[in-house]
């Protein structure tokens, strides 16, 4: 095998060699194998093989164990057997023996049915996906296309002249055009061209690199901003949710939180800054200092003192005015009644 691989490079360099006195050489390379994998059809044709050789494997399986069933039958009852018996019981195990080995054969060997349907549910793919080389090998004016999966050791062979993937495409294309209308054949045709022609220019192909990049960078920008505006959303959603949970909790009485009672300290801000002076002075004067939650109950209580006594004045000058208006009436009805009298 080493030889034949080595004959085989001595024998491509020397037409290398000969080809490059004349002109330069173009080469380029698959990779059967990926794009074997890349096929549908051939997956399918594999799927279906492994089940046929699934079965079979049970087949022999079944066999063997037979047969080794017979064998410790016989060394069990060895001893009861006649001689007669003992041959006749060994002979019917060779022959079992050798039939299996045989369907073994038949059925996974060199030439067996394994290889030959492999090769049938294959050949039509792979006759596809060389007329597809050779096609492209005419287009884009190769003087040699190697298989990288075949016995040629490929010791180096750069990324740019492996045609797998173009081939991949051609292959996926031809099977889609059974299927499309004229009309899409026709934008089909227009979209390979270009593809062709990128793959052929190098400085069209570094372009179109750097607009991939600069798209697929857009792209991120917008993802990003898309989600920096989704969380603002959603803290203002969490925020109101708070908020309308901390009114809930005032109304039933519960402890209001930090954020509530800024809320309150914002409608009152005189009776902020009294209770800050007030708790400067606690300072000063040496008295014990509130914890946080005595000082908003504090708060609580005094702004509720201050409502209660802004309503008991609002209702004193209420009583008051309607006192006035009586008293104004009362003087004006005596008035009227003095007059009558005169």
């Amino acid at each position: 095998m080493y030889m034949k691989k080595l004959f085989l490079l001595i024998s491509f360099f020397s037409i290398v060699a000969n080809a490059q006195t004349a002109r330069g050489v173009k080469i380029g390379y698959i990779d059967m194998e990926y794009i074997l994998e890349k096929v549908p059809d051939y997956a399918d044709a594999m799927n279906q093989l492994e089940q046929k050789a699934q079965k079979w494997k049970q087949e022999i399986e079944i066999k063997r164990n037979e047969i080794t069933a017979l064998k410790d039958n016989l060394k069990t009852e060895r001893v009861l057997l006649t001689k007669e018996l003992i041959e006749e019981r060994e002979e019917e195990i060779a022959y079992l023996d050798k039939e299996l080995l045989d369907y073994q054969e038949k059925r996974f060997g060199p030439k067996g049915d394994l290889i030959i349907q492999k090769s049938v549910l294959v050949k039509p793919i792979q006759d596809q996906i060389f007329t597809i080389i050779q096609d492209v090998a005419e287009q884009r004016k190769y003087d040699f296309v190697f298989d990288r999966a075949s016995d040629l050791t490929m010791l180096f062979a750069d990324k740019k002249h492996n045609i797998s993937d173009f081939v991949v495409r051609k292959l996926t294309s031809a099977q889609k055009r059974e299927e499309m209308s004229k009309k899409q054949l026709k934008a089909l045709e227009a979209k390979e061209a270009l593809e062709e022609s990128v793959a052929d220019n190098p400085a069209v192909e570094e372009r179109q690199r750097i607009l991939d990049e600069k798209k697929a960078a857009r792209e991120k920008v917008i993802a990003e901003r898309q989600k920096a505006i989704e969380d603002k959303k959603a803290a203002a959603a969490e925020k109101r949710k708070k908020l309308i949970e901390e009114r809930d909790a005032k109304k039933n009485g519960t402890v209001i939180e930090k954020e509530s009672t800024e809320e309150i300290n914002d409608l009152f801000p005189e009776d902020t800054e009294k209770k800050e002076e007030t708790n400067k002075n606690k300072e000063t004067t040496g008295e014990k200092k509130l914890t946080p939650e005595e000082t908003r109950q504090k708060a609580i209580d005094d702004r509720n003192k201050k409502i209660e006594e802004r309503k008991k004045a609002l209702e004193e000058k209420k009583k008051k005015i309607a006192e006035e208006r009586e008293a104004a009436k009362k003087a004006k009805e005596q008035k009227t009644e003095t007059e009558k009298k005169e």
